[in-house]
């Protein structure tokens, strides 16, 4: 009975986290369509979620490109003796996968666990007891700018790292590969629009996961700061795995309504 017993807590704990994070993104929801934007808080976020974000990014999706057109090469060159189809390889593979899903993973250890650490340590030295006191709802204050800003900077960074990795695939594939450069872009043309809305649609959706489990971590933290410790990397670990597990049935879906 005993294990019965501890299976039905865990389930009784998934099913009120559950509920508590679908009404922490119904009172955001709320606030962004109703309350008049803190335009100020929502650029400062931006700058934090978007901006300082470019340079680890930017190595991501470099190194990524650049070892994608390496591997494809070498293996189509074993097949075919020639490597072909580095160009459309790299591209598909960054705009349709690697890019968005390895943006929001950096995203999420970077950002997810900036935003629950901060959240959290609020928390437990009664910070938010003060905003309610002050008459400051703390979804309003502090969930709203983070929400609009990661909704807004996830997706251009994906953007931006899939050119990144783009520009990195094509140092290989024409420096090291020797494929005509020519060939290689035209290749990276030849991919239809659909394709590239098939990951951007993408972003959006790791965009909110990010976001919604910071800060349902850092406002549910206590214990002190192991606490926040354990919040922190909480965040990051469900954010990343619930990333993981969702892009294979938004990929699903997506191919199956025609989009990529």
């Amino acid at each position: 009975m005993n294990i019965f017993q501890a299976l039905g807590r865990h389930i009784l704990d998934l099913a009120e986290s559950l509920g508590s994070v679908t009404i922490l993104l119904q009172k955001t929801l709320k606030w962004i369509f109703r309350g008049k934007p803190d335009f100020r808080n929502i650029f400062a976020q931006m700058l934090e979620i978007g901006v300082r974000s470019f340079p680890v990014t930017s190595l991501t999706a470099l190194f990524t490109g650049m070892v994608l057109a390496l591997q494809t090469g070498y293996s189509f060159r074993k097949v075919f003796n020639e490597p072909l189809y580095v160009g459309t390889v790299v591209g598909l593979s960054l705009v349709k996968e690697l890019g968005p899903v390895l943006t929001a993973l950096v995203v999420s250890g970077r950002v997810g666990a900036a935003i629950a650490a901060e959240l959290g340590t609020m928390n437990v030295t009664e910070q938010l007891d003060a905003l309610y006191t002050l008459g400051t709802n703390p979804v309003r204050y502090l969930a709203v700018p983070r929400f609009m800003a990661s909704f807004l900077m996830v997706p251009l960074l994906t953007l931006y790292a899939d050119i990144i990795g783009i520009i990195g695939g094509s140092f290989v594939a024409i420096g090291r590969l020797g494929i005509p450069s020519t060939v290689y872009w035209n290749e990276i043309q030849a991919m239809q629009l659909n394709e590239c809305f098939h990951g951007l649609i993408k972003s959006f959706i790791f965009a909110v996961i990010i976001v919604t489990t910071a800060c349902y971590k850092g406002f549910n933290c206590s214990g002190g700061a192991e606490g926040v410790g354990r919040a922190t990397t909480s965040a990051v670990v469900v954010s990343m795995v619930l990333i993981l597990v969702s892009d294979y049935f938004m990929s699903a879906l997506l191919v199956s309504i025609g989009i990529g």
